[in-house]
């Protein structure tokens, strides 16, 4: 999905969520939850758009028209001390943080 076709989507209100998941390297990857799938940002040359921070987010979603029904945010972050000690038994969950696009607080 490119940003363009999300920028659409949001606007009309078809993205229950957007997940913007952390990755080793210092980097993010933006996933729009869609009714019944989930679709990655893509760049223009149809690769994976890497993000740098959630204000970066923010920028590209700088052209979401002031009409767009409002969009709900997580910043997903996987636990990899947990995953390496193996300290807790069953499965492990992600660390999900709400985040607002209007808000750096």
């Amino acid at each position: 999905m490119t940003l363009q076709d999300m920028i659409k989507l949001a606007t009309e209100g078809k993205i229950c969520e957007l997940e913007l998941l952390s990755l080793e390297g210092g980097f993010y990857i933006l996933r729009a939850q869609l009714q019944e799938t989930c679709c990655t940002l893509l760049d223009n040359k149809g690769q994976t758009m890497q993000l740098r921070s959630t204000t970066h987010l923010r920028d590209l979603l700088s052209d979401l028209p002031a009409s767009a029904p409002p969009l709900s945010c997580v910043l997903v972050q996987h636990v990899v001390h947990d995953e390496m000690c193996g300290a807790r038994e069953g499965p492990i969950e992600p660390l999900r943080m709400p985040f607002s696009l209007t808000s750096t607080w």
